[in-house]
């Protein structure tokens, strides 16, 4: 290999360590809107990934998490364990890139890696410190709550509505550490899924390879999901609370599942009345921002089961 190969891959792993330190300083200090800066985390980590070779991938990662660890100090390791687990979707995908699945098993077994690498490393921390991992997300969860209400009373908020905040957060920390596992479930889908949307425009553009899943606007959930869904609904009709928690947590994951299957009706209808990207962006931020068009798209994507809102069964026969 030539010195000026050489030269360019090192520019290249230079390059990417610098825009995903970027982006994690982002993270850190936008506050707000510092998570939905986080999506775009394991993007260059992807690309690279794909470009550079698995080690240099698995090198940016690690020399980026070091980076991260430093600035924010070691005492809060968490948050630089945070943004490693955020960069392994940008490892991982290419990997079952490679395998050509189908796009439900890609977004399904990326999200179960990096689940699983975040359980194991949770259990060696909770070894190392002696502490039990259901103390450990709680001690974290607090934290972050009352993290929380400190940047609320920073803001221009109503003293009542604070005061009804800061007596809220037991109970607040009691039902999120019950749901927790639908968080984690659904946060990690949501960022893989964004992350196969944003690397197929990017991969396809740079020439670089990149599965082909079709018309993803076409894609619809399995079927036998909608007996869990129902699963999950009946279990809410019984007293107990372990059974009550379970059916919440499973009914949070189906409705992210289904939000993937009505935004993808969504997208069909506005490719289909041709609308303009200016718009499309428009109509999706107001998805986004607005809670009852969120509820409607997830029914969408629920009962396109019956009512098939593309024809696809048509086409299909």
């Amino acid at each position: 290999m030539t010195h000026s190969v050489y030269g360019k891959i090192h520019k290249d792993v230079i390059v990417a360590i610098a825009i995903t330190t970027l982006i994690s300083v982002a993270v850190l200090c936008l506050g707000v809107l510092g998570p939905f800066v986080g999506l775009f985390f394991p993007v260059p980590i992807l690309y690279y990934r794909l470009k550079l070779g698995r080690s240099l991938g698995l090198l940016i990662l690690i020399a980026v998490t070091v980076i991260v660890a430093s600035l924010v100090g070691w005492n809060s390791i968490g948050t630089a364990a945070f943004l490693f687990e955020l960069g392994l979707v940008g490892l991982i995908l290419p990997e079952i890139f490679e395998m050509k699945l189908s796009v439900e098993k890609t977004v399904g077994f990326t999200t179960c890696a990096v689940l699983t690498t975040g359980a194991v490393m949770l259990a060696m921390y909770s070894v190392l410190s002696t502490t039990s991992p259901w103390a450990v997300v709680s001690d974290y969860l607090e934290k972050s709550l009352n993290l929380a209400l400190s940047m609320y009373r920073e803001t221009n908020a109503p003293g009542e509505d604070i005061d009804m905040f800061a007596r809220s957060l037991e109970e607040i920390l009691y039902l999120t550490v019950r749901i927790l596992p639908a968080i984690l479930i659904v946060t990690t889908l949501f960022v893989v899924w964004s992350n196969l949307l944003i690397a197929r425009f990017l991969l396809q553009r740079k020439h670089l390879f990149c599965p082909d899943f079709g018309k993803l606007n076409q894609w619809k959930a399995p079927e036998y999901l909608i007996w869990v869904a129902i699963a999950s609904g009946v279990l809410l009709l019984f007293g107990h609370t372990g059974l009550k928690t379970l059916s919440i947590n499973g009914l949070i994951v189906m409705s992210m599942i289904y939000f993937f299957q009505g935004i993808a009706i969504v997208s069909f209808y506005f490719e289909k009345k041709q609308f303009s990207r200016v718009l499309r962006g428009i109509l999706y931020g107001l998805i986004a921002m607005q809670q009852l068009v969120l509820l409607v798209v997830i029914a969408v994507g629920f009962f396109d089961m019956w009512f098939d809102f593309r024809r696809t069964r048509k086409v299909e026969s």
